[in-house]
């Protein structure tokens, strides 16, 4: 499949469902603020489509749980040190933004926040993770959905500048006073290779290298794609319909070969289980076509009920936000009778939710 336009169409429903029905109350206490000690020791909850139940296991049962004819999908985006802290040039007023993506002639589209009104041509002067003054940067223009284009004043390219000033972009319902060396090893997959995401593909943080050997030697194919995830992942849905939402775009990729490995799996009879929202948009835009193919390029799909999937047969998922449009994906594909039972339960058990959270496994 080619790059192009990959705007998810659903089939005819009737009316648009509302984002208030994937509303609901979390304990604040359940929200998890750092990931346990030994990854494979969060809860597991299984999901059983077909038979309807809800089961409780831990990540270290997984070889249990699959079979060795499965693949598990797995999205190997490198979170990359997209928080930036500084202060305006001109009025020394603190300044706090987000680095996105930057073009090939090094110029940068970024967020930012600070007191009063920014305007085109300020600089504002970056600091590095030890608050001492570092390098400016320059505010070109204002962009759509309040984004700012921006170059520095050097020539140094961007990545350079961000791992030596650049902080982890941890979510907003995160609160931690760890050093940022530590979060940046705790907030990132081992599996991480590619370069790109300003989040976590959090689901993947379940997984430690010993996991994946057993499963490898088990038979279970282990497949990479890549999906660099944006700032999108942080916003809740705004507009009341779903339908009159319009998704972010994400860049990313899967191989030929991968394609071809995925193929083969269901041919014998295996599952395709992806870990994680981020390996289902790779996947499900890759499949457009009625089978897994290669695909590299931008995909704003958005999964919502009416998607008819073409190349997952389990999930394996953290818990989501409200209102979100990963939740919205989660329910498509579960069911939304029994994902709405399994998201209680999870309250009433007591799970940790979110990014350093416990899982789910769908089947």
């Amino acid at each position: 499949m080619s790059e192009g336009d990959t705007t998810d169409i659903p089939a005819d429903t009737g009316s648009s469902p509302e984002i208030a029905q994937y509303d609901y109350d979390l304990p604040k206490e359940l929200i998890a603020q750092q990931p346990l000690a030994t990854r494979t020791d969060a809860r597991l909850m299984v999901v059983d489509r077909a038979r309807g139940t809800i089961d409780h296991h831990h990540v270290r049962d997984l070889p249990e749980l699959i079979s060795a004819r499965d693949a598990l999908v797995l999205n190997n985006t490198r979170v990359i040190p997209a928080k930036l802290v500084g202060y305006r040039t001109s009025t020394k007023g603190r300044w706090y933004g987000l680095f996105l993506e930057a073009d090939e002639h090094g110029v940068a589209r970024l967020l930012g926040k600070t007191r009063g009104a920014l305007q085109p041509g300020e600089t504002v002067t970056l600091q590095n993770r030890n608050g001492v003054d570092d390098s400016r940067l320059v505010l070109l223009a204002r962009l759509a959905g309040g984004h700012w284009a921006a170059r520095l004043e050097t020539p140094e390219p961007w990545p350079q500048l961000l791992e030596r000033v650049g902080r982890v972009p941890l979510p907003h319902y995160i609160h931690s006073d760890r050093e940022d060396a530590r979060e940046r090893e705790i907030y990132q997959t081992v599996f991480a290779k590619h370069a790109g995401s300003v989040a976590a593909p959090t689901a993947g943080l379940h997984f430690t290298k010993d996991l994946l050997i057993y499963l490898n030697d088990m038979g279970v194919e282990l497949c990479s794609v890549t999906l660099h995830v944006g700032i999108g992942t942080f916003r809740p849905v705004s507009v009341d319909k779903l339908d009159d939402h319009r998704m972010h775009a994400e860049r990313g990729s899967i191989s030929p070969e991968t394609a071809s490995r995925l193929r083969g799996v269901r041919e014998r009879g295996g599952r395709v289980i992806a870990v994680g929202t981020t390996s289902v948009r790779v996947l499900e835009t890759a499949a457009r076509g009625g089978s897994i193919e290669a695909w590299q390029g931008e995909t704003d799909v958005f999964i919502r009920p009416g998607h008819r999937f073409q190349a997952i047969d389990g999930l394996l998922t953290n818990f989501h936000l409200p209102r979100s449009t990963l939740l919205v994906l989660v329910r498509t594909f579960g069911g939304d009778e029994l994902m709405r039972e399994a998201y209680a339960t999870a309250i009433r058990e007591r799970y940790r939710f979110y990014s350093y959270g416990d899982a789910m496994l769908i089947l």
